[in-house]
């Protein structure tokens, strides 16, 4: 399959729609808004996908699930939910919207139910980037930018790392602590890419819950962004998800 450069304006959607999922709804993690796809989204939109990038408020889970679903509902057709790092605590409960009919984790957490987010990262090794977590007067947590630039996005460019730094969406530190009520990787088909060089989500962990999840995984020598150090093979899995899936 064939990639644009992510700094190449995508071309027109090809004539033929693709075979299988052609919505798909990314949702972004913790420090992070809908543009931490954007180098993702044109290499999508130039195979004839329809991408819908939510911009969650990263106030509550509840405030989340609430965002994405309203996402999914503006679809004409069956989903393909893609949820980076805390972005996975949503999908896995977003997912149960009966128009997604599958679910692509990022360096992301999947929790089970009754489980928050806090939770699972602690049933592994603590990772360098939880020092650089810094608090607010109103308990919402941000990164420093030493956690950006050496544990966060240690594989991007300085002006990436600048920019990550300056539009970070900081999150209320209560919503790591909601649990999930119901887990869609329990009913839903799911792939996993594992980011090995992670500093913020132990790699362990994350192959721990793509081989509990039985998900079709993919490991990529990466930092935790994957999809901005590595967009043209976070792209190709997501197409390959997309393309398996039988569209409702």
């Amino acid at each position: 399959m064939s990639f644009t450069s992510p700094d190449t304006t995508p071309a027109e959607a090809p004539a033929t729609a693709p075979v299988g999922v052609r919505n798909i709804v990314l949702v972004h993690g913790t420090w992070a808004d809908g543009s931490s796809w954007a180098k993702v989204i044109p290499l999508l939109q130039t195979e004839g996908y329809h991408v819908t990038a939510v911009q969650n408020p990263l106030t509550s889970l509840a405030d989340d699930v609430a965002t994405t679903t309203r996402a999914i509902a503006l679809q004409d057709g069956s989903v393909l939910l893609v949820g980076h790092s805390w972005g996975g605590v949503v999908i896995t409960e977003a997912g149960n919207d009966p128009k997604v009919v599958g679910l692509v984790y990022v360096a992301a957490a999947a929790p089970e139910e009754g489980q928050s987010f806090l939770e699972l990262v602690q049933t592994a090794t603590a990772t360098p980037g939880n020092d650089e977590i810094r608090p607010d007067a109103s308990s919402f947590v941000s990164m420093s930018p030493k956690g950006i630039m050496e544990d966060f996005a240690q594989d991007l460019p300085k002006q990436e790392q600048q920019l990550l730094i300056a539009t970070q969406g900081p999150q209320a530190f209560a919503a790591l602590k909601d649990k999930i009520t119901q887990a869609a990787w329990k009913t839903k088909p799911s792939w996993y890419i594992v980011a090995s060089n992670d500093r913020m989500i132990n790699p362990d962990l994350e192959r721990t819950l793509a081989k509990k999840m039985k998900a079709t995984t993919i490991t990529l020598a990466s930092s935790h962004v994957a999809m901005l150090s590595q967009p043209a093979e976070v792209a190709a899995v997501i197409m390959d998800a997309a393309t398996k899936l039988a569209a409702k």
